[in-house]
């Protein structure tokens, strides 16, 4: 997911000055009570973060998880109501995180976390899409989508993960993780590479559901030549970053981008919208480690604008921003806030969604 790309986009304001104090109690009220919104039903998944500089307060964590707290946390995060888990990577930095024979394994405290999550993945009826990167530095994404011979690694690697995992009813997809923009349009080298990774998919695993996720929404223009690019494009999910968390987009101005983007896939009959829901912020304003937003004066009003326009909601991600209180698979700052987070979002959820 290039968020490692967003800042050449990025504005300068803050969401949370949107939301005047005294107005606060009144909207969470009235979106509390709206029966519309839908609830996150999925997220992001990683073993390692991408950038070590987002990711410092989880990803010694996850170094050390052993596959039971691997299985702990993919059960953890069922319980909250979750029905979908996109995995970022297979491959970091040109190795393989489960025992491949194409690459030098990546070293963690598991010997194979992919077997561990789909296993238990399988017990809790979560669908997995799996990713098919990242086979050599993971911010070089044009090389990672044109270069001959990280395409015949890849479909290697695809053809490999689906030999020694394809029999677990949670791999439901995959995911193509070299991620497009819009600029206000897809480049074309990204469809093709897009398309390319479909055949290989479907070659493989011909029920397959398969995903992309984009992001820039806020150059979107979904004219009469978007929707024939949408035509081309042999996708099952199209899942836009709303940009809230990387500052890309002011809380509130998503509707609007949605609300055309969705009007553009209903003219393409093509894929399906579904949303990717950004539940951080940064602790250095727009860098550094990623850290979790409050859900009461931020993320339910992303919620509320994505839900009338997309099938389903994911978040980015669980790691690191939700954490279950007392969680023996624990990764996260040590202030909490990732509890804090959970209980929120659970809160809400029992209410609006369990006990409706």
């Amino acid at each position: 997911m290039n968020r490692r790309n967003f800042l050449q986009f990025l504005g300068v304001s803050s969401a949370a000055l949107l939301i005047p104090g005294g107005l606060q109690s009144k909207l969470l009220k009235s979106m509390a009570q709206n029966p519309n919104i839908k609830p996150i039903s999925g997220s992001w998944f990683e073993f390692q973060h991408l950038l070590p500089s987002e990711g410092r307060y989880w990803d010694p964590a996850l170094a050390k998880f052993t596959a039971e707290q691997w299985k702990e946390k993919v059960r953890e995060i069922s319980e909250i109501g979750f029905e979908y888990l996109v995995l970022q990577e297979i491959a970091l930095d040109g190795k393989a995180i489960y025992p491949s024979g194409l690459a030098p394994q990546y070293q963690l405290g598991c010997d194979d976390p992919l077997e561990a999550v789909l296993s238990a993945a399988d017990e809790v009826g979560i669908k997995f899409f799996i990713s098919n990167d990242f086979w050599a530095d993971c911010q070089k994404g044009d090389f990672l989508m044109n270069d001959p011979g990280i395409r015949k690694l890849r479909a290697k690697a695809m053809e490999e993960v689906t030999n020694k995992y394809g029999h677990h009813k949670s791999f439901y997809g995959w995911y193509f993780p070299n991620e497009s923009y819009l600029m206000p349009y897809f480049d074309d080298k990204f469809i093709n590479y897009m398309n390319d990774c479909t055949r290989t998919a479907k070659m493989l695993m011909p029920d397959s559901v398969n995903m992309i996720a984009p992001y820039n929404i806020k150059a979107e223009k979904s004219d009469d030549f978007f929707v024939k690019q949408l035509e081309r494009m042999n996708i099952d999910i199209i899942a836009y970053q709303d940009g809230v968390g990387v500052n890309s987009t002011r809380l509130g101005e998503p509707a609007k981008y949605f609300e055309n983007l969705y009007k553009a896939h209903q003219k393409a009959s093509r894929a399906r919208i579904w949303a990717d829901m950004e539940l951080f912020y940064f602790e250095e304003g727009t860098k550094g480690n990623l850290l979790p937003a409050d859900f009461e004066t931020r993320i339910l009003k992303q919620m509320e604008d994505l839900s009338p326009f997309v099938d389903k909601i994911l978040c980015y991600q669980y790691i690191g921003c939700m954490n279950k209180p007392g969680s023996k698979a624990y990764a996260g700052h040590e202030n909490q806030e990732s509890v804090r987070l959970y209980k929120q979002y659970k809160n809400w959820y029992d209410a609006n969604i369990i006990n409706k």
